[in-house]
């Protein structure tokens, strides 16, 4: 099997050529609020230097202007979060299925953690069950967290979710991480509300959900969420196709509204040639937001 990782790179090599990657780098490196910094000494002021780093009091007592300088203390973590339910088996927006979309948003995540020298962790499961694998760094890591997700996922395995994993992280976790969700479509409802909000007072969160494909228009499909059919010459009928436009869009509206209230910056990609992008403009968000 080609690593996936691999494939991750390969993708943002493209990006690359139409977009400078350094600005996706940066963009992830403002994600963190504050410092994760010790206090070392002062030096002299020079042209260029944040004037947030002046040290007022000691600049008073010196006569000219003090900087603060500080040393790194710890690495950030990164926790991937992740539903391999069965609905990740099925078809996404792009035609493509919504796993290997998933693999790729983790992926280049998790690479730019690789990157920064953070360590990454991975949360995963469905209805039935959760798997919490440690944080650690380098990219063999990194790829048996991706072919973890990749392997877990299929059409027979238990429904999707994400209430699970997250209630997981916010009974397990300690410290303050940045959590990266993938997710379906999930529905809103109060319950995961208040768990949203509950984590996002702890850790930077950021939320990519993988789009649902059109209603097929022609043949015979079946839902993999419940196996139930769904018919082809339904989906050509005005009404049926006006009424699953309606349920959807309310459905992405409740989401959205769920996520924005609970102050998690939040985005969709619906095929894997997308994700770069779309991360690009996540993190942006998200730093303006900051």
């Amino acid at each position: 099997m080609t690593s996936l990782l691999h494939r991750v790179k390969a993708k943002m090599a493209i990006f690359a050529h139409r977009k400078a990657r350094g600005m996706i780098d940066g963009e992830y490196g403002s994600v963190f609020r504050g410092r994760s910094l010790d206090f070392d000494d002062l030096r002299a002021y020079v042209p260029g230097d944040e004037v947030r780093d002046i040290d007022w009091k000691a600049t008073a007592r010196h006569g000219s202007p003090l900087i603060k300088r500080y040393v790194a203390v710890r690495r950030q973590t990164v926790l991937l979060i992740t539903d391999t339910g069965r609905n990740m088996a099925a078809m996404a927006e792009g035609g493509e299925v919504k796993k290997d979309i998933a693999v790729m948003a983790l992926g280049v995540v998790g690479y730019l953690a690789h990157r920064h020298g953070d360590v990454v962790g991975l949360v995963s499961g469905d209805s039935a069950a959760t798997l919490s694998l440690p944080a650690k760094g380098g990219e063999a890591h990194l790829e048996r967290l991706l072919r973890h997700v990749h392997s877990s996922t299929s059409e027979d395995g238990a429904g999707s979710r994400i209430q699970e994993q997250l209630g997981h992280v916010a009974r397990t976790v300690k410290g303050r991480h940045l959590l990266f969700v993938v997710a379906d479509e999930m529905v809103a409802d109060p319950e995961l509300g208040r768990l949203l909000r509950r984590l996002r007072a702890q850790h930077e969160i950021l939320w990519l959900t993988v789009r649902d494909a059109e209603l097929a228009a022609a043949g015979d499909w079946y839902s993999v969420d419940d196996s139930a059919p769904l018919m082809g010459q339904l989906a050509r009928s005005p009404a049926v196709a006006a009424a699953y436009r309606k349920a959807a869009a309310e459905r992405d509206t409740g989401r959205d509204n769920m996520l924005r209230q609970a102050g998690i910056t939040h985005g969709s990609v619906a095929g894997s040639s997308d994700v770069v992008t779309a991360l690009f403009a996540l993190l942006e968000r998200h730093r303006r937001a900051g």
